[in-house]
């Protein structure tokens, strides 16, 4: 098992590396000139923004840049927002809290509704309750998350609230503060979990089909167990395996997909923070979330492995 793990965390440290170097590459040679939108609006002159580009950093050479960045992102040090004049650290740890609520309230319904969906209609593939609820899942699936974003909107607006994660004229604490909130939520949340689910839906069903044929659940059915027994504790077990890798390897994309909808929403988390560093671009930001999302999806990714490890006997005789 301690081999297993290191190699693991080798692997998902060199994953880590070569995402910072990504990360560093892709925005340093934006063809845009942040200096330029900083300053939109204002009279300066070529001497000013020279002035500006030094205390930037701009004018450092890249390789010194590269490795300022990857010994700050070592340390934990994100950079300083050029847009909000504070350090992207603080302003990550001010914004995760909206997002984990928001992207952990659509998980849990979103793997609870889909793995249901899917288990009973791999079970009774072929049923009218199958081929309704597969229609349904790949529609939604299919169907991209800011225009499903405002379609509900336009339709819940006038019964749910529209926008942000709370109303500023309560009080910030209380059961009235958290009621407020849970209806703030419900629109963003819905938002994902029509479009998140399905996958949950297809894997489950397709897993429990390819095990309706296995010898063991003869077995069990020669034993005298009911179709619901056998349904649950022998083809749900097995048939959860590839589910596994699915949800934790989702669970940390889900932070990237929360992008679209809380822009649409202007939910106060990590995605809306990342939709307003775009508009100068805010160099130091984009690569601050670019590298906590980046670094959630490997993290899910070590975490799908050593569950893989305990769930599945083949997996542990490696």
């Amino acid at each position: 098992m301690s081999k297993y793990l290191l190699r693991k965390l080798a692997a998902a440290l060199v994953s880590f590396l070569v995402t910072l170097v990504i990360g560093f590459v892709i925005f340093s040679l934006m063809p845009s000139d942040p200096v330029r939108t900083l300053t939109r609006g204002r009279p300066t002159n070529e001497a000013q923004l020279a002035q500006i580009r030094v205390q930037l950093g701009l004018d450092e050479p890249i390789w010194y840049r590269f490795l300022s960045f990857v010994g700050d992102t070592v340390q934990g040090k994100l950079g300083f927002s050029w847009q909000f004049q504070q350090s992207v650290s603080s302003l990550v740890a001010e914004r995760i809290g909206p997002t984990l609520l928001l992207m952990g309230a659509s998980a849990v319904i979103s793997i609870a509704l889909g793995l249901w969906l899917g288990v009973r209609s791999g079970w009774r593939h072929g049923s009218p309750f199958d081929r309704v609820s597969s229609g349904v899942s790949l529609t939604l699936w299919s169907v991209p998350t800011f225009w499903l974003g405002m379609i509900l909107l336009i339709f819940f607006s006038s019964v749910l609230p529209s926008g942000g994660m709370s109303d500023p004229s309560l009080a910030a604490s209380g059961l009235e503060h958290l009621l407020d909130v849970s209806r703030h939520l419900v629109l963003p949340a819905l938002t994902m979990v029509l479009v998140v689910f399905a996958q949950y839906v297809g894997v489950m069903r397709s897993s429990i089909i390819d095990e309706l044929g296995s010898p063991y659940l003869l077995t069990a059915r020669a034993k005298g167990l009911s179709d619901a027994v056998v349904r649950r504790r022998h083809a749900v077990p097995n048939a959860l395996l590839p589910s596994v890798t699915v949800i934790f390897m989702h669970l940390g994309t889900l932070v990237t997909g929360a992008i679209t909808v809380e822009a649409v929403y202007s939910w106060p988390g990590l995605g809306y923070l990342t939709y307003e560093a775009l508009k100068i671009p805010d160099l130091p930001l984009l690569q601050g979330t670019f590298i906590i999302f980046s670094a959630s999806v490997i993290v899910m990714n070590l975490l799908a492995d050593v569950a893989y490890r305990f769930l599945d006997p083949r997996v542990r005789a490696q």
